[in-house]
């Protein structure tokens, strides 16, 4: 099965190469970073102390651990932690926050010979993955050379999860190499039971991504952003966070029909990806709305959409607005995180389209705080901001709502030292 799967992959991107060169570098503009690509560059760790490999996927993945990291450095000093992401955007973040770890590095081309180079020089005893990052050739490496593997923060979406069924035997095989499952829910467990993996080996830990630290925004802050944004003090926000590709056309239209062009409401757009920045100003000129971008932004400039075509400053945008919209959700891609806004008391819409965070949406949806909004109908409602007492109130059971959800980094402290310890199962 291995040779198989390495075989395919390596003819995959032999065929891929080209494109993604010229999409790396010329849409991105981001470095190729072969070398790391093919497992090589890093020095080789010499210490003998304990030495954790943590590897994520992308931006959420690496923020939603930067707690977890902080707290387990606080707990074991000397422990050496490596992480690895296998996006650009991710390698940024991760080498922005996360500053107890050493080194940070794109992870290897899931081929034997680069994967094995990384634990070669790496010598971790343990290979940490999040959420559902499971390279076949990384796992049986890993497998042999390491105390045991931990996935955490795992989940399982129903479309990931019927794929893995029509292919049971080889997901079975593929999963069986990981020693220990921390999910999410009650229906990522189910799920990954369902693939036949044993249920002593799967426990619900919770969502790390629940326990949110972020900076506060007080009064004078808020004032100085809306101030370096050409924002009065009193202009109210909607932020919409996240957003993909056949949203902005939506939001954008429902804004201009709720009559909230050049009045009292402005819309800050956050596209998921900012090289689609020029996509959404072209968007909102043909509806003949004023839109500036951050990075060009100047004191006095009118405008009545901001695009925030930067990278890690979502969450502060999150604390500024008024009312939050989160992406991902009108156009069938599965929806993005709520807990930002949550963390800083703002009430929260989102689409129908929320498979990726169905039980988190579902908990918002029950207690009141969040509202999904389908029709074109409903986002002109959401940005007339109408009945502002209703709103405060769903913030605030957005905030207690989240901050009644607590536990999964002590769980998952708990995992990583017990098979630091060499009892993984």
């Amino acid at each position: 099965m291995y040779f198989l799967y390495s075989s395919f992959l390596l003819l995959a991107l032999i065929l891929y190469a080209p494109f993604y060169w010229i999409k790396v570098r010329f849409v991105k503009k981001d470095k190729l970073r072969l070398r790391q690509r093919l497992g090589r560059g890093l020095t080789p760790r010499t210490s003998s102390r304990p030495a954790v490999w943590i590897h994520a996927v992308s931006v959420g993945e690496v923020l939603s651990l930067q707690h977890l990291i902080r707290e387990i450095k606080k707990k074991h000093p000397g422990w050496e932690i490596a992480f690895s992401s296998l996006t650009g955007t991710g390698l940024h973040q991760a080498r922005e926050k996360l500053k107890e770890a050493d080194p940070v590095f794109f992870v290897p081309i899931d081929l034997p010979g680069p994967v094995r180079r990384v634990l070669d020089r790496l010598k971790p005893d343990i290979l940490v993955l999040a959420e559902s990052e499971l390279w076949p050739n990384l796992l049986r490496e890993a497998r042999r050379r390491t105390k045991g593997i931990l996935l955490i923060n795992g989940r399982i979406s129903e479309r990931t999860y019927k794929r893995y069924l029509r292919f049971k035997p080889l997901s079975r095989r593929v999963l069986g190499s990981v020693d220990r499952f921390l999910v999410q829910t009650d229906q990522d467990r189910d799920r990954i039971v369902g693939i036949g993996i044993d249920p002593a080996l799967v426990e619900v830990a919770g969502n790390l991504k629940t326990e949110v630290h972020l900076p506060p925004l007080d009064g004078r802050d808020r004032v100085n952003l809306k101030k370096s944004l050409s924002l009065s003090p009193a202009r109210k926000v909607v932020l919409a966070g996240s957003t993909r590709k056949g949203e902005e056309d939506r939001l954008l239209k429902a804004f201009a029909e709720a009559g909230r062009a050049g009045g009292e409401t402005a819309l800050i757009v956050a596209p998921r990806h900012p090289e689609r920045a020029g996509e959404v100003e072209r968007i909102a000129a043909a509806l003949s709305l004023a839109c500036v971008r951050r990075t060009l932004v100047k004191p006095g400039d009118k405008w009545d959409v901001l695009i925030l075509d930067t990278i890690g400053e979502l969450a502060r945008f999150y604390a500024l607005c008024d009312a939050a919209f989160v992406g991902g959700s009108l156009v069938d891609w599965g929806g993005h995180n709520v807990l930002e806004p949550a963390f800083y008391g703002k009430p929260i819409f989102f689409g129908p389209h929320m498979r990726n965070f169905a039980a988190l949406a579902e908990a918002f949806l029950k207690n009141e705080a969040a509202r999904v909004v389908a029709s074109d109908e409903d986002l002109i409602r959401m940005f007339r901001l109408e009945d502002e007492g209703s709103l405060r109130e769903m913030g605030r059971k957005a905030a207690a709502l989240l901050s009644s959800m607590s536990g999964a980094t002590e769980r998952t402290i708990q995992a990583i030292e017990k098979m630091m310890e060499g009892r993984s199962r």
